[in-house]
């Protein structure tokens, strides 16, 4: 049946199936244990009727076995032709605090938190959402443990941003050691605090940037295969 998490409550979790309350048992979530259940509530997603007492007006449902069943049942036409550096469609099923889980058609693989976009984020759901379709390259897949490991597929040439092209950005983090730079296309370069001013010298990078403001900035280095770009602000 479909329904939707919608409540947390003590062993568990309520859910609405089409106007009809069902009690979801903590540890019939997920294959795993799930820290934050709160990207998967509000999401209607199919669920097995464990139990079911009409007198008392009680259901019992699992999230569990509907994804046991789903890997149960992968397609052996897809693991055959699974290879790593293949660009796939996917359909997100699942988000942890550690990554999400893309479904092929049967088979899941596992999107890290790191590998989801090339500019820092902190939680996998401030990018994804459960059922969006999703383009993802496969990096490391065990044949012999169905294990399948994807990373967004490298869509945009860094190297189109030459050393010396001076642009502008927004400053989209900081830390003790500089500030990421976010371009209008969502890719992200490091000022390095040592680049960040003539006259500032030993400061923290808060002291000469905020998170949101709008910088101007140069491209002195740039490192395709680890996808780094390094940029200064004092140049500029």
């Amino acid at each position: 049946v479909t329904g939707m998490i919608f409540n947390r409550v003590k062993g568990g979790f309520t859910v609405d199936l089409g106007g009809v309350v069902a009690f979801l048992p903590g540890s019939q979530v997920d294959i795993r244990p799930v820290k934050d259940v709160s990207p998967l509530m509000g999401t209607p997603q199919p669920f097995h009727i464990l139990k079911m007492d009409r007198a008392r007006g009680n259901i019992v449902v699992s999230r569990r076995a509907v994804l046991e069943e789903s890997r149960e049942e992968a397609p052996s036409d897809i693991l055959d032709n699974i290879q790593e550096g293949q660009v796939l469609q996917g359909i997100v099923k699942h988000i942890t605090d550690y990554g999400a889980f893309v479904d092929l058609g049967g088979v899941d693989g596992l999107l890290h938190v790191t590998d989801i976009s090339w500019k820092r984020i902190n939680h996998p759901s401030e990018t994804l959402k459960i059922g969006q379709n999703i383009e993802v390259q496969v990096i490391r897949y065990n044949e012999e443990n169905f294990d399948t490991i994807f990373k967004p597929p490298r869509s945009t040439n860094i190297t189109r941003y030459p050393v010396g092209a001076r642009m502008k950005g927004r400053i989209s983090n900081l830390t003790d050691y500089g500030a990421f730079v976010e371009f209008e296309d969502g890719i992200e370069g490091l000022v390095h605090v040592s680049e960040m001013s003539w006259t500032k010298k030993n400061v923290h990078p808060s002291k000469i940037v905020s998170v949101s403001q709008e910088v101007d900035v140069e491209v002195l280095e740039i490192d395709e295969e680890k996808r780094r770009i390094s940029l200064g602000i004092k140049q500029t």
